[in-house]
């Protein structure tokens, strides 16, 4: 009987997530309530509230669903014994612009993200959780380009800190571009060539260096 009741709580949390995706992405995060989730789901504002805390508590789940399948790839490359951690790195940025432009739910999401949420002050939470989730970033991808440089893939005086900045700011752009103008360019068919552009950045740009 427990067990049936914990796969139920799981079931009304999947229902709950697809609602708000659905709910966010047609509405904007704004203009949309914890109520028209409710409805759209299915269930009460309580059952909303047993699972998540807030708006911003359900925005940010509903984000990191999108991390799981990238998560092996990150690992990978920021363990000190791999032997190829920017192969890693380009993988997983190979992965991750096939996945936004091929995957509906990755490609919805990520748009909420970057055209649909207003960082209103009913929104302050999620602005907090997004700076950590930001910086956190830049700390795992300075920890790739170190590894990186350790096994002779980058030059040794590659400035790590403010290459991580850059490379995580030229990913967001490449993403915020093609989701607001998908017909400017072709994210799928030159995902290899993007990802490449970003990594000669950092073996060849002067700027980058200490």
């Amino acid at each position: 009987m427990a067990r049936r009741t914990k796969e139920e709580a799981q079931e009304t949390r999947k229902q709950i997530l697809e609602a708000a995706e659905k709910a966010f992405y047609e509405r904007g995060v704004a203009r949309t309530t914890l109520a028209d989730i409710a409805t759209l789901a299915g269930v009460t504002r309580g059952a909303i509230y047993w699972h998540f805390s807030n708006k911003a508590d359900l925005v940010q789940a509903m984000l990191d669903t999108l991390r799981e399948p990238l998560e092996e790839l990150a690992r990978a490359s920021e363990s000190e014994e791999e032997l190829d951690p920017l192969g890693c790195m380009r993988k997983l940025l190979i992965h991750l612009f096939h996945q936004v432009a091929l995957d509906p739910k990755t490609r919805r999401i990520n748009e909420i993200l970057f055209h649909k949420c207003e960082f209103t002050d009913e929104m302050c939470d999620l602005r907090h959780q997004r700076r950590a989730a930001s910086i956190d970033c830049n700390v795992r991808i300075e920890l790739t380009l170190r590894n990186a440089v350790n096994r002779g893939q980058l030059p040794s005086n590659l400035d790590t800190a403010r290459a991580a900045i850059s490379m995580h700011a030229y990913i967001d752009g490449i993403l915020y571009q093609w989701l607001l103008a998908p017909d400017s360019f072709e994210l799928d068919k030159q995902a290899e060539r993007w990802t490449d552009i970003g990594l000669d950045m950092l073996r060849l740009s002067p700027s980058l260096r200490t």
